[in-house]
């Protein structure tokens, strides 16, 4: 339901967690002395971190947030017969009710549909669009023999900007894009949220734009739409005349826009594993389920328990409940807003999923060839325990392919993506902490440099060396303090 039907969240200023806690796991609190030796030991790629090392793990809020006592329960109902089981028709179901799509292709998880998806449609040397591609996809585009070619819209380059959707596609840049490759653009991909370019939203005013493009040139519309709830909730707060509407029927006219999807369920079907691929085409849909029974498993299934879909069922009803989109973005409001408080270079406005660090900023003594965000990241593990990702010149460089030349990405970020259910606001605060730890002595934080790094995904499994520290008492370059954001503000608990 709309805001403005819920008379206690509109009362009271504090926003609390939807949710009792059932139950909990421990967190083994570690010495810096500890982590100093485990992210060493690690090659300083915090990929290759044992979990039981982190205190918050905040490196991708994929697969790791907490289930409902409503997903456990279906968990009980899963059947696992090979074919025809009833726990895939509630699966198709929920999807469909979502999505509008009517064919719906099961997988063990998102990078699993591209890997479907991209090799039957795109050729040797076709260009795929995209305001920003994320690194499986990019991956699964280049594995296919594609260019994946990022068209992000002009406000995305200002990290301190207000403008509320950020995400969108440059319209402009996709109509020469489609202009100039005529018949070799197999379709366009929008990612909802834009994860590489700061979770930001992209608006339904924008789709409809990329819409009436593909129309006009003859190109499919796909969603990356592991996001689409965040997105559909900032959507209906920050468009015009998107208030009044519910999340669920603002999602469903982004997919009313769309040919069809790829999903990671471990994102917005708020489940451990699973995801899948929908489109209207029927010929499509046959293409990717033959080559689904080669690889994941019988179309009913498609590498997933019966478990499983239940969950996801469950999960896609439940993400688009309000009470649980204005506690999950309140809570990363929270971070943002007070980190930039305290002058920390972090991107505005919050985004859907993450909180994002710009580490070009933060570590302003370290050029790009020194990976900050990996740098950043190394040491926010040392010094409090988080484990974070860097989304720049490590996981997003490129190397040219004419002159083999390295090419660095058009950010240097950190995220720190929230799982979903999992962390309190004493959690949060702690972050924040940390956070401001490490920026008060940002000067002395030492770059990096790359020992070894596999040819595709390097960031998963690269091993990194740390340069020379930097001189004690040295001092950083001034950074401006962040821009508040202009309304909205978060009070009190998150």
């Amino acid at each position: 339901m709309a805001e403005s039907a819920t008379p206690l969240r509109t009362a009271m200023k504090t926003i609390i967690e939807p949710f009792r806690i059932k139950s909990v796991e421990p967190i083994r609190m570690t010495t810096r002395a500890e982590r100093e030796a485990a992210v060493a030991k690690a090659g300083f790629n915090l990929f290759g971190l044992a979990s039981r090392d982190v205190v918050i793990d905040l490196l991708t809020d994929s697969g790791t947030g907490a289930m409902s006592s409503e997903q456990w329960a279906a968990i009980m109902r899963g059947d696992e017969s090979y074919a025809g089981a009833p726990s895939f028709a509630r699966f198709e179901a929920a999807v469909r009710e979502t999505t509008g799509l009517p064919h719906v292709i099961p997988t063990h998880q998102g990078r699993a549909a591209e890997h479907l998806l991209f090799p039957a449609v795109a050729q040797p040397g076709q260009i795929v669009p995209n305001n920003t591609h994320f690194d499986t996809t990019r991956a699964n585009i280049e594995l296919a023999g594609a260019i994946a070619r990022d068209l992000p819209c002009a406000a995305s380059r200002d990290m301190q900007s207000l403008a509320p959707f950020k995400g969108d596609v440059d319209l402009s840049a996709l109509e020469r894009c489609l202009d100039e490759h005529r018949g070799d653009v197999p379709l366009v991909m929008v990612t909802i949220t834009n994860n590489a370019g700061g979770g930001q939203p992209v608006s339904l005013a924008n789709l409809r734009g990329v819409r009436a493009l593909c129309d006009r040139f003859e190109v499919p519309l796909f969603l990356d739409a592991c996001r689409f709830a965040e997105t559909a909730y900032l959507v209906q707060q920050r468009e015009r005349g998107e208030r009044g509407r519910t999340i669920a029927a603002i999602a469903r006219s982004m997919f009313d826009l769309a040919d069809g999807c790829t999903m990671s369920a471990k994102k917005d079907g708020l489940a451990n594993i699973g995801g899948f691929v929908a489109c209207r085409d029927s010929e499509l849909a046959d293409e990717l389920r033959t080559r689904l029974v080669v690889t994941e498993g019988f179309p009913t299934y498609g590498g997933l328990a019966g478990r499983d879909l239940d969950a996801i069922a469950q999960g896609l009803r439940e993400v688009v409940e309000q009470d649980y989109q204005e506690y999950r973005h309140a809570s990363i409001r929270y971070v943002v807003e007070r980190l930039a408080d305290r002058g920390v270079p972090v991107l505005l406005p919050a985004g859907g999923h993450a909180i994002f660090l710009d580490a070009e900023r933060f570590l302003p003594h370290l050029g790009w060839r020194e990976y900050p965000g990996q740098a950043l990241a190394i040491e926010l593990y040392v010094s409090g325990g988080l484990r974070a990702c860097e989304i720049g010149s490590v996981m997003l460089g490129r190397i040219d392919a004419k002159t083999g030349e390295e090419l660095r990405a058009s950010h240097e970020l950190v995220r720190l993506a929230i799982p979903r259910r999992t962390y309190t606001q004493s959690h949060m605060d702690y972050v924040i902490e940390v956070v401001e730890e490490v920026w008060n002595r940002r000067g002395a934080i030492p770059g990096v440099r790359i020992v070894e790094a596999p040819r595709v995904l390097r960031h998963f499994r690269a091993r990194f060396a740390r340069l020379p520290a930097a001189k004690a008492g040295t001092k950083p370059a001034s950074a401006k303090k962040a821009k508040k954001p202009a309304a909205g503000r978060a009070k009190g608990r998150a």
